[in-house]
């Protein structure tokens, strides 16, 4: 393994934004590794992408321990003071390389919604981008007959009987996300900046952004590959 693959990049950085009406923190992280190319080498030269998660529009591959221990080593203690998540609260985490391939046509509804990782709020996800910004970043909505900004446990009756009514009304598009709709608006956007990472709570409404002139490439070296990686708690809304 390259060295510099394990080790920070010297214009590391990293902030704290807080979105929408409801106030949700995104870290960024900026210049994450010292060598991203390490990473996306190793996805294109010792994976093998498959379809591990039906919901996900494209191909999956696990990324290897030492990237989960990157993230534990240099990124827990800012990850802990911005979500109040202390390491007891975790029971696991994984992570995987991740390539946006599925065409438009073959698009399920629920692909073509924001969408949210999980009803817990302690719970997080991080997408770690290994692609320029020519792939698309990720943004964050409301959904606007219900305002709410993330999803869980105690608002899903109410948004899906909200939401199911809007997709009836308006006949919702068969398209990936890209900025406000009838039903969802924009609250934030992050490009895919090479090296860049972005960490966010599970419940918070996000989706790719996936343009109408999205070019579907195979190869790791050339496609919207990236890292994402999923940590997991006890049950703590």
């Amino acid at each position: 393994m390259s060295a510099f693959g394990m080790q920070l990049h010297p214009d590391f950085s990293c902030r704290v934004d807080f979105i929408g009406d409801e106030q949700q923190p995104v870290l960024v992280v900026d210049n994450f590794v010292s060598d991203p190319a390490y990473w996306v080498e190793h996805c294109a030269r010792y994976t093998r992408l498959n379809k591990i998660d039906a919901m996900y529009p494209g191909l999956r591959a696990a990324a290897p321990d030492s990237y989960l221990q990157l993230i534990y080593h240099y990124l827990r203690e800012e990850i802990g003071k911005t979500f109040a998540l202390h390491e007891s609260m975790v029971t696991h985490v994984k992570a995987d390389y991740s390539m946006v391939l599925t065409p438009v046509n073959q698009l399920k509804l629920a692909q073509c919604l924001p969408h949210y990782d999980s009803l817990i709020s302690s719970e997080l996800a991080a997408v770690h981008y290994l692609c320029g910004s020519d792939k698309g970043g990720t943004a964050f909505y409301r959904h606007r007959d219900t305002g709410f900004e993330y999803i869980n446990s105690e608002r899903t009756a109410t948004y899906f009987e909200k939401l199911n009514a809007g997709i009836t009304q308006h006949s919702y598009p068969r398209a990936y996300m890209n900025g406000s709709n009838q039903l969802f608006e924009q609250i934030a956007s992050y490009e895919a900046v090479y090296n860049r990472m972005i960490i966010y709570r599970c419940t918070s409404l996000h989706s790719g952004n996936i343009g109408s002139d999205f070019r579907f490439e195979a190869d790791p070296r050339k496609g919207r590959l990236t890292i994402n990686t999923f940590i997991g708690t006890t049950n703590r809304n």
